[in-house]
C-alpha cells in the first residue's frame, strides 16, 4: 500500500511540507486565502530541527496498523480506512480526552478548533495522507511540495529497496572509487556547507 516515507538526511527545514499541508487543510485551498481563515488551517505534519544547522525532520502520522489511538478512543472517532490504509479521526465524535496523543508513539497528535470539524470544539488533529487527495489519483501535498525528496510516495518495500540500491553503489563507491552514488542535489549541498560553516563559527541554526 502506497504510504510517505520520510529521508530525513534530505529534509533541510523549509517547512514548504507544513504550509502545504495547512493550505490542503484549509478551507478555500487557497496559498493566498488560508492564512487569514478563522479558526486557521493546522499543519499534521511538523518539522523539528535537527541536533546540527541546516538539519531537520518531518514528523507525521505512521498509520500504524494497529493503530495504538483507534485502540484507545472510546468514542469510535478513530478509525481506518480500507481503501487507502490510513487512519482517520472524525471530528464530530471526538471528546479531545487525549488518550489517542498519550499512547502515540510518535507524538504527533495535536488538538484545536477546525473549520470542518465540531463547531466551537476543540478536536484531534493529526495527518490524513491527504485522503481527499489520494481518492482522487493524487499524492500528499507535503510530498508534492518537497523540492529535495526528503518526503517520497509510493509502496513502502519498493521505496526501502531504492534506499538499499542506493548504499550498496555508495558501499562499492568507497570500496573502488567510483562515484556510482546518487549525487546530492547541489541546493543540498550548498544548505550543508552553510550549516557546517555557521557551526564552525558559533553560529546557532
Amino acid at each position: 500500500m502506497p504510504t510517505v516515507f520520510v529521508n530525513p538526511e534530505r529534509c533541510i527545514g523549509c517547512l514548504q511540507c507544513e504550509f502545504a499541508c495547512a493550505t490542503e487543510h484549509s478551507t478555500t485551498h487557497q496559498v493566498a486565502l488560508a492564512p487569514f481563515e478563522l479558526p486557521p488551517p493546522r499543519k499534521r505534519i511538523h518539522v523539528a530541527a535537527g541536533p546540527r544547522p541546516s538539519t531537520a525532520f518531518p514528523n507525521k502520522c505512521r498509520h500504524c496498523d494497529p493503530a495504538p489511538c483507534q485502540q484507545v478512543c472510546p468514542t469510535g472517532a478513530i478509525r481506518r480506512d480500507a481503501e487507502h490504509d490510513v487512519v482517520l479521526i472524525d471530528g464530530a465524535k471526538c471528546i479531545a480526552c487525549a488518550m489517542c496523543a498519550m499512547v502515540c508513539p510518535f507524538d504527533v497528535i495535536t488538538f484545536y478548533a477546525l473549520a470542518n470539524g465540531a463547531a466551537g470544539r476543540t478536536v484531534a488533529v493529526k495527518c490524513d495522507s491527504c485522503i481527499e487527495r489520494l481518492r482522487a489519483g493524487r499524492i500528499p501535498a507535503c510530498v508534492e511540495s518537497c523540492k529535495v525528496d526528503a518526503l517520497v510516495f509510493g509502496d513502502l518495500n519498493e521505496i526501502v529497496a531504492a534506499g538499499r540500491q542506493r548504499e550498496t553503489a555508495a558501499v562499492f563507491a568507497a570500496t573502488t572509487a567510483a562515484d556510482s552514488a546518487r549525487p546530492m542535489p547541489e541546493s543540498i549541498v550548498a544548505w550543508r556547507d552553510l550549516g557546517a560553516a555557521t557551526a564552525r563559527a558559533g553560529g546557532t541554526r
